[in-house]
């Protein structure tokens, strides 16, 4: 399957990404962890299948130090022992509200109690904006065939304001 567009090359395109990039820096610059940012959006990636949006996580979640075996069972989470309660937590929150039309009630109150229980309501609004803005970067990916395997840490930086 090739790309079937070129976001970056198209001049509105190019304007949509960079204003969709500055809207993700208020998450990135959060005080929610750098690597639960990484793994949520990394575990909504792997469920819409956007190769490119994995490959991105991936890459930005080792680059902020995040194991090759965290990141490797981000997609068992639930059956491994490398996560934390509060992490748990996230991926839950990240996985519920990528599976909206899965779930009678969208995130559980079994999920969000817990989200509650470990993040403050700056973290959470980051959160959900995360959820909100990598569900919309993969949807924007898979449309256009965006294939993943190029991505470096990074690369995006310079068209940032």
């Amino acid at each position: 399957m090739e790309p079937r567009f070129n976001m970056f090359g198209n001049e509105l395109g190019a304007k949509f990404a960079k204003r969709f990039a500055n809207a993700s820096m208020v998450i990135a610059n959060s005080p929610l962890p750098k690597s639960t940012q990484e793994l949520m959006g990394l575990r909504a990636s792997q469920i819409n299948g956007c190769g490119w949006c994995v490959d991105l996580h991936t890459k930005e979640a080792a680059a902020a130090g995040e194991t090759a075996l965290r990141i490797n069972l981000v997609a068992a989470w639930r059956e491994t022992t490398v996560f934390t309660e509060a992490e748990q937590a996230a991926l839950a929150l990240a996985e519920e509200g990528t599976r909206l039309a899965d779930a009678d009630q969208s995130v559980s109150d079994e999920t969000w109690a817990q989200v509650r229980k470990h993040y403050d309501d700056d973290q959470i609004a980051a959160m959900v904006s995360l959820v909100a803005m990598i569900n919309a970067a993969n949807r924007l990916a898979v449309i256009v065939h965006q294939k993943g395997g190029s991505y470096e840490p990074g690369m995006f930086d310079s068209m940032l304001t």
